[in-house]
């Protein structure tokens, strides 16, 4: 990369072009043998109203070479420049020792803050297969944040409030026998369950359910008691999950802690002229941009989540002072963040360009759709368990010496759960089946966590290297250095995941190193009998250590030093 920018520094004053913009022009050779960086003529032929392989002849002639560039060919109308690859070996290897488990990232963000609101799990419901890829992308954007230097505010949006928790303290009350304390989150469910069930024999229990919502919204004792202890239960189970993970939050504050903070807001859209009435309901006419109304109030006062979502956005500006907020959910809610992002607009908030929905596809089970109402749900405890044992069963197989088989299986199973999420960019649907997800073969988590594995093994076994003293050009093969063009490239992806909000850019890098330094490994002796040649093959070993663990870490998967 700094080598392009210096090609770009080169070109730039010869063209009347700044530096940025030559930099967005560069292309990367499929053919190794037509360089290493590939700068498109044509890109000027308007301005300099001449044709691209002239272009390329007469930048050619004048170009001064940049330090780290051996040659440049003008073919075809392009710019085929070729570096000289001692330079940029000892360039790539030098930084990545430097900066370790930072290489990477960057400052960029320093200073800034990133609000990442993920996972959002509901009280007294499952934490299922539903919400991995939310609760994975999130991890993953807030991770990559972090390494480019930012704050980041990672929030767990709890839904802990609305109508559903009338249903649960209704069928608590009917068929509950014994203290809340006592259940997990799965009998919870079958309470759930069984109050749907009976509903649909009996509506007037939907009636004694809004009443009790009633009386949790009026703060009535025996309500709120009942459900923070059901919110207690669900976080306790949750929490479980969230270590398997990796994840972490900041804040837990969920729907509920932002009723007191609505009044304000209705005050404000009713005394900007925004909000009016409408049968009986409070709502923002949004057809002016062809969508629906937003509802601020139903007819009956209570409020919805748009309305909690505009006091949620509102407060975190407050506080966070956000330069970013990120709200990772499904693509099934495009129409809810278009609502309510217009309605902030129209109230004046200027940062609310800052505020982006990052969408992403929907987990549907291969028989049906997931559905809490009528118990058809996969529960993410299960889905890791099973990862999990598979893989110790493959590791009892394979490598039955392997110490701490139990800590193997367990990061290497759950990696692959969260690997098979991040591989594909997050907007695909994705039609869950334990043989898809637990398969360990081809472009897989397992994969690159063995590559990990396999370079720890050979650093191991030889003992150490000398890294004062390693020779760059005993990395002249093609093998060694594809490897280093790849290694070179992986901050350009880190940055790239962060700007388009897609992790699978990183998997994508991940892959693409792993598979570089297997062809390297089978076609490169790295225990040469050549002292300088084994050094440097030996750092080069280190580097892809280093970069692929940096990686993984981006995905919030663990890299085991053995497998």
């Amino acid at each position: 990369m700094d080598c392009q920018r210096s090609i770009a520094e080169a070109i730039a004053p010869l063209c009347g072009q700044t530096v940025e913009e030559i930099l967005g022009w560069f292309e990367c050779p499929k053919n190794s043998e037509m360089g290493d960086v590939a700068f498109p003529c044509f890109r000027l032929s308007k301005s300099l109203h001449l044709a691209p392989a002239t272009i390329a002849e007469q930048l050619k002639c004048k170009l001064t070479l940049p330090c780290g560039v051996a040659r440049v060919e003008a073919v075809s109308g392009y710019l085929n420049f070729f570096v000289d690859t001692s330079a940029m070996s000892m360039g790539v290897l030098n930084t990545i020792a430097c900066m370790g488990d930072a290489y990477g990232g960057s400052s960029v963000g320093e200073g800034r803050t990133v609000v990442v609101e993920f996972s959002s799990i509901n009280i007294a419901k499952p934490f299922h297969i539903g919400h991995l890829p939310t609760t994975a992308i999130g991890n993953s954007l807030s991770r990559i944040y972090k390494m480019l230097g930012y704050n980041v505010v990672r929030i767990n949006h709890l839904g802990d409030w609305g109508t559903q928790f009338g249903k649960m303290l209704c069928a608590y009350e009917k068929w509950g026998d014994r203290p809340i304390s006592e259940y997990n989150v799965r009998e919870l469910v079958a309470l759930y369950v069984k109050f749907h069930d009976e509903a649909d024999k009996d509506e007037s229990l939907n009636d004694e359910a809004r009443a009790w919502f009633h009386r949790l919204e009026c703060g009535d004792e025996r309500a709120v008691t009942l459900w923070k202890q059901m919110t207690t239960a669900t976080l306790k189970d949750a929490s479980r999950v969230y270590d398997r993970l990796g994840v972490e939050f900041d804040s837990y504050n969920g729907e509920a802690f932002y009723e007191d903070k609505m009044p304000a807001i209705i005050n404000e859209l009713k005394e900007k002229g925004i909000s009016k009435l409408d049968q009986g309901a409070t709502i923002v006419d949004l057809s002016e941009w062809k969508m629906p109304p937003c509802i601020i109030l139903k007819s009956d006062g209570s409020t919805i989540y748009a309305t909690r979502d505009i006091a949620a956005a509102c407060y975190r500006k407050n506080t966070y002072h956000f330069d970013k907020c990120l709200y990772v959910v499904a693509y099934q809610q495009d129409l809810h963040f278009r609502q309510f992002f217009k309605v902030l607009e129209l109230m004046g908030k200027e940062w609310v360009k800052d505020c982006v929905h990052v969408n992403f596809g929907m987990v549907s089970m291969e028989e049906g759709t997931l559905s809490t109402r009528h118990g058809n749900v996969v529960y993410l405890d299960d889905v890791l368990n099973a990862a999990v044992n598979k893989t110790y069963d493959i590791i009892m197989e394979k490598s039955p010496d392997l110490e701490d088989k139990k800590a193997a299986s367990e990061a290497v199973g759950v990696g692959a759960i969260v690997w098979n999420v991040l591989y594909n960019s997050r907007i695909k649907d994705t039609s869950f089946s334990f043989a898809k997800v637990l398969n360990f073969d081809g472009e897989t988590g397992p994969y690159a966590q063995y590559t990990h594995a396999r370079c720890c093994s050979v650093l191991r076994k030889a003992g150490g290297f000398d890294r004062a003293t390693v020779d760059c050009a005993k990395l002249d093969d093609p093998y060694s250095c594809a490897l280093i063009k790849a290694l070179d490239a992986f901050p350009e992806q880190v940055a790239q995941a962060a700007e388009k909000y897609e992790p699978y850019l990183i998997a994508r890098a991940v892959i693409s190193i792993c598979s570089a330094f297997n062809k390297f490994y089978y076609e490169q002796r790295i225990m040469a009998d050549d002292d300088a040649t084994r050094n440097a093959r030996l750092a080069l070993t280190d580097a892809t250590r280093q970069v692929v663990k940096n990686g993984l870490m981006l995905l919030g998967l663990q890299a085991p030093e053995r497998m």
